[in-house]
């Protein structure tokens, strides 16, 4: 049974960190592409970073360049996102989600497509507040 499991988010300050985590079992990461996106109260769910896990390129939204990073542990079969000098505005509910892995060309363009990830976790919020 394919699942994945976030885990990490909680209240932090203004310019505080968090690192998520999400954990996958039923399959390897090896063919795929784990993508972490996020939705706020009364908007639409949207692409924060994706990594590839055949060479590891990643990608991030431009709201998250610089603070945000993305990694994976294929051997753990977990994917992280470490968060830093987090701002109220990224308060949301986080969500991985993976993806058969298409080719390079492809995911660049197409990685914040919510609707091509094929499996998705239940969620972690993280809450920015003084």
């Amino acid at each position: 049974q394919v699942q994945l499991v976030e885990s990490g988010g909680g209240l932090v300050q203004p310019g505080g960190s968090l690192r998520l985590s999400c954990a996958a079992s039923g399959f390897t990461l090896d063919d795929y592409a784990i993508g972490w996106f996020r939705q706020a109260p009364g908007k639409e769910r949207e692409g924060v970073s994706c990594i590839s896990s055949s060479d590891g390129t990643t990608y991030y939204a431009d709201s998250v360049k610089g603070r945000f990073t993305i990694s994976r542990d294929n051997a753990k079969n977990t994917v992280y996102l470490q968060m830093n000098s987090l701002k109220p505005e990224d308060t949301a509910v986080y969500y991985c989600a993976a993806r058969t892995l298409p080719p390079p060309d492809l995911l660049v363009r197409r990685w914040g497509l919510m609707y091509e990830y094929d499996y998705w976790g239940q969620g972690t919020q993280v809450t920015v507040s003084s």
